[in-house]
């Protein structure tokens, strides 16, 4: 009743939507005999549904006779639409991967980021298999395993690394569904799939620097000890040497504890180096006087296959460093251009200046722009691939084969660089050598030194007396034996008010402190100073086994402060003695 004898208007939303079917419903049925299309009314209780209209003359040669209407609700049909249309935009937008194949994995569709990353295009990628982005990574088992869990209607979740169409691998967090038809057959695999390749990578980094923080704590602990401990092995095992019959057997099994120990120490401080917390006492250095010194001992560590080539640069600008350091570079980077050769070979010393700009410093990390000193070491070995050259600087990384090396070589010259301000480059590639150029910042003031020092040389003593203080009584007693076997007049202290003690019966006869840095009571820089107060023509020496980073809140390591870092032998403690006391004539007191 409400219907009839009305206007078809009433069931139209608004107007437009109204006139809008009356001249596209006419126009298709004088072209086509009859008219379908979509429109929107509006129901008695007010809501809004779709239509499907379909519209029929009853005399198609006299539209003024009427139409029959048949109106089919299709809102739902609408949403449903909608929503798949929604979904598939967000499946085309999304960052993660989505792959839909068929029951034998073949793709059926892919979403953009599985272009985007796997780098094949739809026309490469639809219709083929999956197995298309395999790696080789992951064995049979692993696949057979994958294709278990799905095959029989579970999803399975994990990682795997793929390659993609250039070659180069990636790692994806997959999950793999299975889709189910109304019967209940599998009819389509989903994978949903994200690339945690870069995830992955700062978690490993992440992970390394957590480990090498834990071995810079490690080695910051335990060195003390470690050293104070080769300290008493080295000197006694030394000064057993000193009084046996060379090539005696006795004298040969001494003297592999004795380099045994040597070597253990040298561990410490490799440790030590990359740890950053390696005791040094920097001094104005010309690297190519540096390397000459170097030659001889970097001839007999590569070997007489190899040829040693120099590059001698002109002019060199002056560094701040420690001699020893420099001595470690070399060795280091030498042994390992050794290594990479195979039978003949060369390996290149490289030095010069360099001015960096900020183009430069793009593959440069934690420099700034100005003069630099370059110093390079390169081989013609057997080079080295990317994934290598990402963690060579690792401690404990190595590509050798167990038991013919540590790992720290380069974990040390990095460590030791940095340490100095510089920064490391590495270029290499496979079956092309390797070089390896390190720049260290242009040290402007100060008188340059050669490196070379007068440790390993036992010098002449006059006699002189030494007061020695060591709270370890068993280094102590070692320390005045050596220095008594040296020479030396020797007034022994285990504490330092007891040094104190003997200084106030002996302090004009003092002519040198040897003293410990660490100790309880006192510190051996306080001591030092009392001393000085009543005794400044004493000279002073300080010894600790302790890290550089404990040592300098001391002041130990302040310019013009002689130090000693333990262990040491008989013949470093004996050059540095006399550098100090045959200084002090020329005001090096």
């Amino acid at each position: 009743e409400e219907l009839i004898g009305s206007s078809a208007r009433m069931l139209y939303v608004d107007d437009a939507g109204y006139e809008h079917v009356g001249r596209v419903k006419y126009e298709m049925i004088r072209q086509h005999g009859t008219g379908t299309m979509e429109t929107r009314w509006r129901c008695r209780d007010g809501r809004v549904i779709d239509v499907l209209l379909s519209s029929t003359p009853l005399d198609v040669g006299d539209l003024s006779k009427g139409v029959t209407f048949t109106a089919l609700d299709i809102t739902s049909r609408k949403q449903t639409e909608a929503e798949r249309e929604r979904l598939m935009i967000a499946i085309e937008q999304a960052g993660e991967i989505i792959v839909i194949t068929d029951p034998e994995g073949n793709v059926t569709y892919a979403n953009p980021a599985f272009y985007t990353t796997s780098g094949y295009s739809p026309e490469e990628a639809i219709g083929r298999n999956l197995r298309l982005l395999k790696s080789g990574c992951q064995d049979d088992e692993f696949y057979r395993t994958m294709w278990g869990e799905i095959a029989g209607g579970r999803t399975w979740k994990g990682h795997i690394t793929n390659r993609r169409k250039d070659g180069t691998h990636f790692t994806e967090d997959m999950t793999i569904s299975p889709v189910h038809d109304t019967d209940g057959r599998i009819v389509n695999f989903v994978a949903v799939k994200r690339d945690i390749t870069e995830n992955l990578r700062m978690a490993e980094q992440l992970q390394h620097a957590q480990k090498m923080e834990a071995i810079a704590r490690l080695t910051g602990g335990v060195a003390h000890d470690f050293n104070n401990i080769l300290m008493i092995i080295i000197g006694y095992s030394e000064m057993v040497l000193d009084q046996l019959p060379a090539g005696s057997p006795i004298h040969d099994s001494i003297g592999k504890i004795f380099d045994a120990a040597q070597r253990s120490a040298g561990i410490v401080r490799q440790l030590l180096a990359f740890a950053r917390k390696q005791t040094i006492m920097p001094v104005p250095l010309n690297l190519n006087e540096s390397v000459n010194r170097m030659l001889g001992i970097i001839h007999r560590l590569i070997g007489e296959d190899i040829e040693l080539a120099w590059r001698t640069g002109k002019d060199l600008w002056p560094v701040h460093m420690d001699p020893v350091q420099v001595d470690q570079i070399l060795a280091n980077l030498c042994v390992n251009a050794r290594d990479a050769i195979d039978g003949v070979g060369r390996v290149t010393i490289t030095t010069g200046n360099v001015s960096l700009d900020d183009e430069h410093l793009m593959r440069l990390p934690g420099l700034t722009a100005g003069d630099y000193v370059r110093l390079s070491v390169s081989d013609d070995g057997c080079g080295m691939d990317r994934e290598t050259m990402d963690h060579i600087f690792e401690p404990f990384f190595t590509t050798k084969d167990v038991g013919l090396g540590t790992g720290l070589g380069l974990a040390t010259v990095y460590g030791i660089v940095r340490q100095n301000n510089g920064s490391i480059e590495v270029l290499s590639e496979p079956g092309r050598g390797a070089e390896f150029t390190i720049y260290l910042p242009r040290y402007r003031d100060g008188v340059i030194r050669d490196g070379a020092g007068e440790q390993g040389i036992r010098r002449k003593t006059a006699g002189e007396t030494i007061l020695l203080v060591e709270d370890d009584p068993t280094i102590l007693d070692m320390e005045k034996r050596m220095l008594e076997g040296l020479g030396y007049r020797v007034l022994a202290a285990e504490r330092p008010y007891l040094a104190l003690q003997l200084a106030g019966k002996y302090g004009a006869e003092i002519d040198l402190l040897i003293t410990d840095v660490i100790m309880p009571e006192m510190n051996g820089w306080d001591l030092a100073k009392q001393l000085a107060a009543s005794h400044p023509q004493t000279a002073q020496l300080f010894m600790s086994g302790y890290t550089a980073d404990i040592i300098a809140r001391h002041g130990v390591l302040n310019q013009g402060v002689h130090f000693i870092q333990k262990p040491f032998t008989a013949r470093e403690l004996s050059g540095k003695i006399r550098e100090i006391l045959d200084g002090r004539g020329a005001g090096d007191a």
